[in-house]
């Protein structure tokens, strides 16, 4: 039988820090707490600005 792993996990968006846009959602691990690479950011791409830019967390 399959666990259930909806339990201990939370959808967030990312957010460019350049211009705004919230461009990704991703699911975290909330149990036992965000990662230290997801709290200082991520290097994505941002489809506005059409390079690779800080992306930080926002929860809704």
């Amino acid at each position: 039988m399959a666990k259930k792993k909806g339990m201990a996990r939370e959808y967030v968006w990312l957010q460019c820090t350049e211009c705004g846009d919230l461009n990704y959602r991703t699911e975290v691990n909330t149990k036992g707490g965000m990662p230290e690479k997801m709290k200082a950011g991520l290097r994505k791409y941002s489809p506005r600005l059409r390079k690779h830019t800080m992306h930080k967390v926002k929860r809704k």
